[in-house]
């Protein structure tokens, strides 16, 4: 569903602009509001709404008496805030995920199918040089085409 690498920036109001590709997802398949979590990595996590429940339910199915489970689950759902981007695709991200991604200004908004991650540009740019180099040995550990 969303695909692809953008850069953008952090307005003078704190508004992040959707890049124009995912806003031609959301109109083609109606989706009109998003939740925005802590990721993994130190990224923002960006969920369309169905997208989130169907995440949502395999949590909350997950055991509760497993240490992990409620740590984990304390952390994802309480940093959760749901947004409505305007017309233009403008979004205000929390300050404190935007603290937790250690984004400023520079952004570079990524998709990654069934969700969009938000990532501060010298983060990702770090992340994506340490992965290049291993994307193949990954591929052929975990793939089998």
């Amino acid at each position: 569903m969303f695909y692809g690498e953008f850069l953008h920036n952090i307005d003078r109001k704190g508004r992040l602009i959707m890049p124009a590709k995912f806003r031609d997802v959301c109109k083609e398949y109606a989706v009109d509001r998003f939740f925005l979590t802590r990721g993994l990595d130190k990224c923002i996590f960006m969920f369309a709404e169905d997208e989130w429940r169907s995440q949502e339910q395999k949590f909350k199915n997950m055991s509760f008496t497993k240490k992990e489970t409620r740590s984990f689950n304390r952390m994802f759902f309480a940093g959760a805030v749901d947004v409505l981007p305007d017309k233009q695709g403008r979004f205000i991200i929390p300050p404190y995920l935007k603290d937790y991604a250690g984004i400023k200004r520079e952004t570079i908004v990524i998709g990654v199918s069934n969700r969009i991650e938000i990532w501060n540009k010298k983060s990702w740019e770090t992340y994506y040089a340490d992965s290049n180099d291993s994307f193949e040995q990954i591929s052929e550990n975990m793939l089998d085409i």
